[in-house]
């Protein structure tokens, strides 16, 4: 069984209706359960009661929880989200909170230096403290190991110095079009999508690039081969955690060395499945469980 960890922000959306857990890696480590794969995620929460839903929330999707690591001071992640006068929602990710103080503790680095596939995003690297732990945790992990950079651009916290350092301890680059386009601009490379990321993989030494286009489906990128999936009509019922349901099977079937249009296949199937659910966080049915 692989090891994957991730390691990020984990936060409550605070709903107009209600709050729903968020953060990009504990969907990716969720789902990479699912799929067969021994998941594991370092973050960091608040000794509050939002932090101990938090916990108690992972224990439900069989998270493991020995890689939340408790802050004394500062509280649990949260987004506020409002609707404006026409229905369009509004977020704030709220500043000084326990994942912007992610230590690379002892723990961490040996899980680390035991994984397969680290993967980690930009959001988390926000502020200084979790900056260097991530990149410490990510450095940590062996010279075999998949590096899987998920961009996931969240103005204001957009940072051309933190996406190109990332990108540098990157093996693995796994974006959208609209961060395609922002990723090019910010590098000065022009021409076609397939253009930008060839220029991109061979910059920054990648070995797989991944574009996911909603519901044009997905690029695929990986040593000269190009992998074009267009997509799985469903009804969509909510987006919330389908890119990470994406990265989470692209990231078994890599490990799993698998022909890249299984591979993206796959993971075009497995995120599609999540859109017709509501949440980030559903089960999957036994045909899309154990890996592409």
């Amino acid at each position: 069984m692989h090891k994957v960890l991730a390691v990020g922000e984990v936060l409550w959306d605070l709903l107009p209706d209600g709050k729903q857990l968020g953060g990009a890696p504990s969907n990716f480590a969720y789902h990479c359960r699912s799929l067969g794969a021994d998941a594991r995620i370092v973050t960091r929460i608040g000794d509050d009661d939002l932090g101990r839903e938090v916990l108690e929330r992972f224990r439900g999707l069989d998270l493991p929880t020995d890689g939340v690591e408790i802050d004394p001071e500062a509280p649990t992640g949260t987004v506020s989200v409002v609707l404006d006068a026409d229905g369009q929602p509004r977020y704030t990710i709220h500043e000084g909170v326990a994942w912007d103080r992610i230590e690379a503790g002892p723990d961490a680095l040996v899980r680390a230096a035991a994984a397969d596939a680290v993967c980690f995003g930009s959001l988390a690297q926000r502020a200084p403290a979790s900056r260097d732990a991530i990149a410490r945790i990510v450095a940590a992990a062996g010279p075999d190991a998949l590096r899987i950079f998920d961009v996931n651009l969240r103005p204001p916290f957009v940072d051309r110095e933190v996406v190109a350092r990332s990108l540098e301890a990157a093996d693995v680059l796994k974006l959208n079009d609209e961060e395609l386009v922002v990723l090019a601009e910010m590098f000065d490379v022009s021409g076609p999508p397939e253009g930008a990321v060839e220029a991109l993989a061979g910059r920054f030494g990648l070995k797989v690039v991944a574009v996911t286009r909603g519901t044009g489906g997905s690029l695929l990128f990986a040593d000269g081969a190009w992998s074009d999936h267009p997509g799985v009509r469903v009804e969509v019922v909510d987006t919330i955690g389908a890119g990470d349901a994406f990265t989470a099977a692209m990231t078994v079937g890599l490990l799993a060395g698998r022909p890249l249009d299984e591979i993206n296949h796959r993971a075009n199937a497995v995120a599609a499945f999540v859109c017709t659910r509501p949440g980030g966080t559903p089960a999957l049915p036994e045909s899309l469980r154990g890996g592409p």
